[in-house]
């Protein structure tokens, strides 16, 4: 069979065609055009006709998986043989046959060769039609380079009744995955159990603004094999209103029991490209305005909304070169949470100019902004060429500045340096709240690595975080010792005095005094953040160690032995992490690496050592018992969270601290110092 085909089409679509379900064809991807031409050629050879060519339509997206728009059938055997015809194929989507998502016109002739074998040719040509309504919906619903939402669909998974046993115990290990387009969210897994309490709680961008369908399907966690389907359910966003929630029990399609849901639709302004020369900003009337809608007076309006960040990508320089022609196709992608906005892609050129504007609304202030350099590569994934990550709360606002590019791990530096200028306006007092409730989950997170480097930092971390401990516990024994008569005779005095004038509101007090201490020393010129150097000094180890342990890796035949345990070393590895990095937080929070939360720990023991100086404890613990006896029986469906906690995951991380840090700009790199840390 002989296949010749030119097609026209939106986004950027490229076309597979399957026969006897082996891909036999896939065209080459036309970017950024909304009147494609491949102008492609094929040949191909049939056993019979009576299998049908299978024809999908894709969308490419870089790095993530590419969106299906449309599919349809060509049956063989209703053509005629050694004539042209000119065929129409309307698109569908199986799962909701009743959208219209355009068509493909074709042009085929069927000739007959030597034998029973049979060829045919076509013609793909004119246009890939759509109905100008849903065009609309596919285009802000599928296609992430204009990523424009409308608004959030906030769902939270409160239980589980009934599900359907799958394990030999009778019960199940079920787990929940939600889908809508291309978001992806996946729920914790409860074992043992056919009632399963969940209470997450999930955010979906809503980009069409008449709804969308949330694909929801249940699991059951089988460890060392393939988990097992339990069931499937659908929301239709159309049929729910607005700014209003709603409680959901939804019964289970191909399986047993019912899942129980509060939805919530909620508008809000979306995110939004444009021009340099169309800034809001830069208007006095429309700044005053953003102003005055983040002002204190305003404090406890619309809590989710807490403020605005503006990013002008203005141009970068000396960037990697990733053709062969010694040249790049850069463009670049802005992340803010699970926003996700790209720039158009300058051809040919290591110094290009974008000029953009991107704005954002912030849900939390503690959010980093993470702006990634690629290039273009046509049919394959694009090529990684640097990226920076800016935590909001380190923007100077209106400041331009040229920040050095980063490798992937963010751990060195590559080639190039990007300009960027930002702006952050945002609520104090909702940024304080907000960091008291459970940070947003990404939904677009890399798979975790087994790593034996990785694995050693994280040792090394928790190592570090005991040893703050046992030297702790040195120095007090040596008060008991009178190693140092002076520092034993102050100790004791220092014991006697708090012991007998002891009162509960000395502990938030006690716990005051070391952050007012490092602040005072921070004020002097005194740096108290020395540990962060040693991670980062870890951590370039690590960046210089990741090639020589893969080629290690291979010859010793250490990932075959370690592929058995993956799991295990994984869980591990995530352990040690989670230890270390509550420690490190909890460091850093007295150590003031991030101001804002400094301050709001302090107001927060302050406020805790007024209420216990002025309130009786049994008062306290009285009211702490009523709040928790009758918390299920004022909101059955509230999502329990632990206030502490939610404080901590916004403070960073020793390594996180070096991500975030920004590198110094070298006018004179060291050849050999870039070769190193160049991630390509």
């Amino acid at each position: 069979m002989c296949l010749l085909f030119f097609f026209l089409g939106t986004s950027d679509p490229y076309v597979k065609f399957k026969i006897a379900g082996k891909e036999v064809f896939r065209s080459k991807t036309i970017h950024k055009n909304l009147n494609p031409v491949w102008d492609e050629r094929v040949s191909l050879l049939v056993e019979t006709l009576r299998d049908p060519l299978y024809v999908k339509v894709f969308d490419y997206d870089f790095g993530l998986q590419d969106d299906f728009m449309g599919s349809a059938y060509l049956y063989l055997e209703s053509l005629e043989h050694q004539r042209a015809l000119d065929v129409t194929l309307d698109l569908k989507d199986p799962q909701y046959p009743e959208h219209n998502l355009g068509s493909l016109e074709l042009s085929v002739t069927l000739t007959p060769k030597e034998g029973d074998v049979r060829d045919a040719t076509m013609l793909l040509r004119r246009n890939w039609k759509r109905s100008s309504k849903y065009q609309s919906m596919r285009l802000s619903d599928v296609h992430r380079k204009a990523q424009l939402w409308r608004g959030i669909v906030s769902i939270s998974l409160i239980e589980g009744h009934g599900l359907q046993p799958m394990d030999a115990n009778g019960l199940s290990d079920p787990y929940v995955k939600f889908r809508m387009g291309h978001q992806k969210y996946k729920s914790k897994t409860i074992s043992k159990t056919l009632n399963p309490q969940w209470r997450e709680q999930f955010d979906f961008h809503l980009y069409d603004e008449q709804g969308g369908f949330v694909d929801i399907t249940v699991w059951d966690k089988d460890a060392g094999k393939k988990d097992d389907f339990m069931g499937r359910c659908t929301i239709d966003l159309s049929l729910l209103s607005k700014e209003h929630t709603h409680k959901l029990d939804l019964p289970l399609e191909e399986g047993e029991g019912v899942l129980v849901l509060l939805v919530t639709l909620t508008a809000s302004a979306a995110v939004s490209i444009s021009d340099l020369s169309v800034n809001m900003l830069d208007d006095p009337h429309e700044r005053h305005q953003i102003k005055q809608r983040y002002s204190l007076w305003r404090s406890f309006h619309n809590l989710k909304d807490v403020g605005v960040v503006q990013v002008k990508v203005i141009r970068a320089e000396g960037l990697m070169a990733a053709d062969v022609t010694g040249k790049s196709d850069p463009f670049c992608v802005v992340e803010l949470s699970n926003d996700r906005l790209q720039t158009h892609t300058v051809y040919k050129n290591l110094n290009p100019e974008w000029n953009k504007v991107f704005t954002f609304n912030v849900k939390d202030i503690h959010s980093v902004l993470e702006v990634t350099v690629y290039d273009e590569d046509r049919d394959r994934s694009a090529d990684f060429l640097g990226k920076v990550a800016i935590p909001l709360l380190n923007i100077q606002n209106g400041e331009r500045k040229a920040y050095a590019l980063k490798s992937k791990e963010l751990t060195g530096p590559t080639k190039g340096v990007i300009f960027l200028e930002i702006d952050v306006i945002f609520n104090a007092v909702k940024a304080g709240l907000r960091t008291l409730i459970p940070i947003e989950q990404k939904y677009i997170e890399e798979e975790p690595r087994v790593s034996k480097q990785l694995l050693l930092r994280n040792f090394t971390r928790v190592r570090r975080c005991i040893m703050v401990l046992i030297n702790a516990g040195c120095y007090i024994n040596s008060c008991f010792e009178w190693d140092s008569p002076q520092r034993s005779i102050c100790a004791f005095v220092l014991f006697v005095v708090v012991v007998w004038n002891f009162e509960l509101y000395m502990i938030p007090l006690a716990l005051l005094l070391p952050l007012a201490w490092t602040y005072m020393l921070i004020a002097s010129g005194k740096d108290t953040r020395q540990d962060v150097e040693a991670v980062e000094d870890l951590l370039e180890d690590e960046d210089e160690d990741f090639d020589k342990d893969d080629k290690d890796s291979e010859r010793k035949g250490f990932m075959n032995k370690l592929y058995a345990i993956q799991d295990v070393c994984i869980s591990v590895q995530n352990a040690l992490d989670e230890v270390a990095s509550y420690g490190e937080r909890i460091k850093n929070t007295f150590n003031w690496t991030v101001p804002f939360l400094s301050w709001l720990a302090i107001v927060a023991l302050g406020v805790a050592t007024i209420i216990l100086y002025f309130i009786p404890l049994r008062y306290i613990l009285l009211a702490w018992g009523v709040n928790k006896f009758t918390k299920k029986l004022r909101d059955p469906y509230t999502i329990d969270n632990n206030e502490l906690l939610d404080f901590l995951s916004r403070v960073p991380s020793d390594v996180q601290v070096v991500q975030y840090r920004e590198l110094k700009l070298d006018p004179n790199p060291s050849p050999n110092k870039r070769k190193k840390n160049n991630p390509g």
